[in-house]
């Protein structure tokens, strides 16, 4: 008996669709194409997801496509895996993509927004701390980063405090402001704050003081599900480099190797990621390339975010900008923000307040960034 979750202006319908990835084994038979689909319908359109086994022999994946309309030929979004263990997840990143760029704009939350903050502690080993939400919890079971709710008069870093030894016994004493994300939930509409806590920020012995579970985990390589749906981005984001150098002819650098491919460069290999235009992200993106946005306002951070960009680059060539770039850190941006200064003289006036802030990075390179 499919169930429905019901829009203002339409409605989500669930067939056996989920049954299937709970139950299903290794066996890409146990998936059937075309008969378990998840529907989507508001707005007069209509959006499938479908599940399941994609090519033949050793070659085939799995994988999750996105469509609107039935148009087969042209999916919104495809992503595949070798693990059937990870359809859940892919599932849940098509919808999130979905409801940020076609549903919410049109499904704005009236519901009061809630202040939450949360904590991505760091260990000496460069691991961060998850934990799993207590029983009677909404989504009980489900692995985040703590932290919890801003009582009225409190400051966001006195919550995190406060949080932190109420919940897992440990005291913070230093912590840098990260992303700020909104997010509507069943039971809320919230904005979360995310501050990171380095290893040298924190101190005490960790106690699972409401019954919880905890975990260190390797950025990029986490092992405990299920996640919170708001935290998606945010976990692969925890893998990106923290220190760049380079300029936008040249591209962007970090000591590991990733780098990101310079403006308007030509035949970007697969997976790559690419400087680009604010408009770009409305092209199609060859073969899995990512494009890190330039931005120079607020309002352009806000379409990249909805744009479902990785990350954004902020090119600063005066001190309006550097000072501009410095309140929107402050009030807490959507996604890791690259400072590209024009100059050194800009870096060495601005580097440590933009990181203070909560920059991802600041790109270190020659007397002429921009060149």
């Amino acid at each position: 008996m499919p169930q429905a979750f019901n829009l203002r202006n339409g409605t989500i319908i669930y067939d056996n669709f989920f049954w299937l990835l709970e139950h299903a084994d290794s066996n890409p038979a146990d998936l059937l194409l075309s008969e378990d689909l998840l529907q989507i319908s508001f707005g007069g359109g209509q959006y499938l997801l479908d599940a399941g086994w994609y090519g033949f022999g050793p070659r085939g994946r799995f994988g999750v496509i996105l469509v609107e309309n039935q148009d087969w030929e042209h999916p919104l979004r495809q992503e595949y895996t070798r693990e059937i263990s990870r359809l859940p997840s892919l599932l849940q990143e098509c919808i999130d993509w979905l409801w940020h760029t076609r549903i919410a704009p049109t499904e704005a939350d009236p519901r009061p927004l809630l202040q939450v903050v949360a904590g991505i502690v760091y260990n000496d080993r460069g691991e961060v701390l998850l934990s799993s939400r207590p029983a009677g919890k909404a989504y009980a079971g489900y692995w985040e980063f703590a932290g919890g709710k801003v009582e009225a008069g409190e400051g966001e870093l006195a919550a995190l405090r406060r949080e932190f030894a109420e919940e897992l016994g440990i005291q913070i004493h230093s912590a840098v402001p990260w992303l700020a994300k909104t997010h509507s939930y069943e039971h809320a509409h919230v904005r979360l704050r995310f501050f990171r806590v380095p290893a040298g920020g924190w101190r005490g012995e960790l106690q699972a003081r409401e019954g919880q579970q905890w975990r260190w985990q390797q950025p990029g390589r986490y092992d405990v599900s299920p996640m919170l749906p708001a935290n998606a981005a945010l976990l692969a984001a925890l893998a990106l480099p923290t220190q760049f150098s380079g300029s936008l002819n040249e591209g962007l650098h970090a000591a590991d190797g990733f780098c990101v491919l310079p403006l308007h460069a030509a035949n970007p290999p697969p997976g790559s990621r690419l400087l680009a235009d604010l408009a770009d992200l409305a092209a199609d993106t060859p073969d899995g390339v990512r494009r890190w946005p330039l931005v120079r306002s607020v309002g352009d951070l806000a379409a990249a975010a909805t744009a479902q960009a990785e990350a954004a680059v902020w090119p600063t060539d005066n001190a309006t900008a550097a000072e501009q770039a410095c309140a929107a850190l402050a009030e807490g941006v959507p996604l890791p923000l690259v400072l590209l200064p024009a100059n050194a003289a800009l870096a060495e006036r601005y580097a440590e307040r933009w990181l203070a802030a909560g920059a991802q990075a600041v790109v270190r390179g020659s007397e002429d960034n921009f060149r």
